[in-house]
């Protein structure tokens, strides 16, 4: 049984899985296995995930009917036999010392799960993203003191307390399936936050590490990036699953920071999907008014006020949202 399984989704990555998979293979750590979940592509990244399993018995190759990001990494998990979970996104690659450093901390430590920073690389520049908390191993009563007030917002609008990506993560088995298939499939928006926190907040110990050994690809094409009408629907689910996982009544710490969140997530969609429509000629006055009154998003606007954000658009969305001006919103989607 190998210490770590390292599962990869793989989804029309041609251009990237080599050097993806290079860097997993060039670890200083070698006890892992690394199970390529082929989630239904239509170049030939399944071909090459299969050369590459054909040449290292480290490597298992699934595909799969398309069934989208999480749905491939429940599958890997699935078949995983890894005393740790970890995950590496397709298009991004990691460090040579990522794994050798986690695992040792892992074994040391006996974290139920370990942490590292990442770098964001675009193609103009690299940026380290760092979680607020200093490094170390947190026990859980250092946990409930420390981590967990700002797990999610760290309190400056808007920063992520701890990262919600489930890549620069590693999660002790246990801990990561009671969370991991509680996740709908139909999300595609914010799906890593939505194991990884309810993780964070499960676990008796964690281990955050200084260094940054992951690195995240950045590109305009991802769904991060696809503003359309759909993604109004997508926040509401996003919103309305995050209250069916994190227990506020055992974490009262959290309500306030989802409401930062949800106002976050909806800044950074109203304005491009609303200009879209607005662009297409059609109106959207009671879609607009619907979503401002949708009860996480009213509380989410009552919540945070102008000052909270920073830019003067932003500040005005906050109001418009707030009060449903949908008249002033629109002039301000056009200036």
């Amino acid at each position: 049984m190998p210490f770590l399984s390292i599962i990869v989704p793989v989804y029309n990555a041609e251009a990237y899985l080599a050097e993806c998979l290079d860097s997993i293979l060039a670890q200083t750590f070698a006890d892992f296995e690394v199970l390529l979940i082929d989630d239904g592509s239509t170049d030939g990244s399944f071909a090459l995930a299969q050369s590459y399993a054909a040449k290292d018995a480290r490597i298992r190759c699934f595909h799969q009917k398309n069934g989208g990001h999480m749905s491939a990494r429940q599958a890997g998990f699935r078949k995983a036999a890894g005393k740790y979970i970890g995950f590496v996104d397709s298009d991004d690659w990691i460090d040579p010392a990522m794994y050798g450093r986690m695992c040792a901390e892992a074994r040391t430590a006996g974290a139920d799960m370990v942490c590292c920073n990442y770098t964001a690389v675009t193609p103009k520049k690299r940026i380290e993203r760092r979680d607020f908390c200093d490094p170390g191993f947190y026990d859980k009563a250092r946990l409930k003191a420390d981590v967990y007030p700002r797990i999610l917002f760290s309190g400056s609008f808007f920063h992520y307390g701890v990262s919600p990506s489930l890549c620069n993560k590693l999660f002790r088995r246990e801990l990561l399936e009671k969370h991991l298939f509680r996740v709908p499939l139909s999300i595609r928006l914010g799906e890593d936050g939505l194991a990884v926190y309810p993780c964070l907040l499960d676990a008796s110990s964690v281990s955050f590490l200084s260094e940054s050994f992951y690195y995240y690809r950045s590109n305009g094409n991802s769904l991060t990036h696809t503003m359309d009408c759909g993604r109004l629907a997508e926040n509401r689910l996003l919103f309305d699953t995050c209250e069916k996982l994190i227990n506020l009544s055992m974490y009262p710490c959290m309500e306030k920071q989802l409401l930062f969140y949800y106002a976050y997530q909806c800044l950074l969609t109203f304005p491009p999907v609303f200009r879209t429509m607005q662009a297409a000629g059609a109106g959207f006055k009671k879609e607009f008014c619907e979503e401002c009154s949708y009860p996480p998003v009213r509380r989410a606007f009552h919540a945070v006020k102008a000052g909270d954000v920073s830019g003067l658009h932003n500040k005005a969305y906050v109001l418009c949202i707030r009060h449903g001006l949908y008249g002033l919103f629109r002039f301000l989607l056009k200036h």
